[in-house]
């Protein structure tokens, strides 16, 4: 008899995901991967946050993010997109094992306060515990206190100390 494989020899099928229902204090709110028709609504998102982007590059980015390794979700109140996580699964060299970065969590201003992005980020914490990653980390600006606020009231430390060097 051959040896089972490992829940990490294969990652978890994300088609076949049941996305945890959760509570938010905004009605009807599921969880579900985003498509190319939540472009529209991502980029207008992404745009009240500072960063403007074309929804032609959003749908383009969602492309490349449908895969094993990135994923974006978005929280669907009723059928308006009110907020979205984007995560990417790194592999460590250090260890044997990996680690999940979100790289993009927006709520709609409306929508705050209330539950979404905890939702959001508590889907990721499953899908990290699903893959028996090492850790999820997250960066939040100085500019972006609420963020920062958001993450430590659920558990995150600040770590460490990044250093950047823009290329562009």
């Amino acid at each position: 008899m051959s040896p089972r494989p490992s829940p990490r020899d294969s990652p978890p099928d994300p088609a076949r995901r049941r996305y945890h229902p959760g509570m938010t204090d905004v009605p009807g709110t599921n969880l579900r991967p985003a498509t190319p028709a939540d472009a529209t609504r991502i980029a207008a998102l992404f745009t009240d946050e500072g960063y403007p982007v074309t929804p032609s590059v959003v749908a383009a980015r969602l492309a490349r993010f449908d895969d094993d390794a990135s994923r974006v979700i978005v929280a669907d109140a009723e059928g308006t997109v009110i907020g979205f996580i984007a995560y990417h699964v790194i592999p460590r060299f250090e260890h044997d094992d990996e680690a999940i970065r979100i790289l993009a969590l927006v709520v709609d201003a409306g929508a705050r306060a209330r539950g979404v992005g905890r939702r959001l980020i508590g889907e990721v914490e499953l899908i990290a515990g699903e893959r028996k990653a090492a850790f999820v980390e997250v960066t939040a600006g100085h500019h972006r206190p609420d963020a920062r606020r958001l993450y430590e009231s659920l558990g995150y430390d600040a770590a460490l100390t990044a250093y950047l060097r823009k290329r562009r």
